[in-house]
């Protein structure tokens, strides 16, 4: 039926080398995808250890004393699975700095094209919250562009508050410590 979808049941994870061949498949469903996921060419992913670096440095990212370029921050990375089948993923930035203050936020996304308009992308942003408020982030700043409706939909409906527009880019600050669509 048109314009109806199922609930997603789907899972905010860590990132694990068990979803290596869903993720390269994700990646290669949009051109430019990698930008999204990682830095490098998606061909360097299919080597199953480089994959396993690239998962460990995710991991890794989570830690205070990992080293980082400049101009980042400490984060937590986390993929949205279906049992084996990789879906998206979120990141989770630990504090802002000065870029992230005008153009990233805290809480970043990105549903692979195939399931998109799902319910995936508000279902793994509503399980990302908890996860912010218990990294001490309330509330927590979470940019879309401005013509990305479904996001803006998104961060409205979990309480976000516009702040203000650089841009193209709307800023909105979003609750951590409740989920209010519940």
């Amino acid at each position: 039926m048109p314009g109806v979808y199922r609930v997603p049941v789907a899972d905010l994870v860590p990132a694990d080398v068990r979803f290596h061949r869903s993720f390269i498949e994700a990646a290669r469903e949009e051109p430019g995808a990698a930008s999204y996921l990682f830095t490098g060419d998606e061909s360097t992913l299919a080597d199953p250890d480089v994959f396993a670096d690239y998962v460990a440095m995710l991991r890794a990212d989570e830690l205070e004393t990992s080293p980082r370029p400049d101009l980042y921050v400490p984060g937590t990375n986390l993929w949205w699975v279906e049992g084996d089948r990789f879906i998206g993923r979120l990141a989770i930035r630990h504090r802002l700095n000065e870029r992230l203050r005008t153009g990233g936020g805290h809480i970043g996304y990105w549903i692979r094209p195939s399931e998109r308009r799902r319910g995936h992308a508000g279902a793994a942003f509503r399980a990302a919250l908890p996860r912010a408020h218990r990294l001490g982030i309330d509330p927590a700043l979470v940019s879309c562009d401005a013509d990305n409706v479904g996001s803006r939909k998104i961060i409205e409906s979990t309480g976000g508050v516009f702040e203000r527009q650089l841009g193209e880019l709307r800023l909105y600050w979003v609750p951590t410590g409740s989920d209010p669509s519940l």
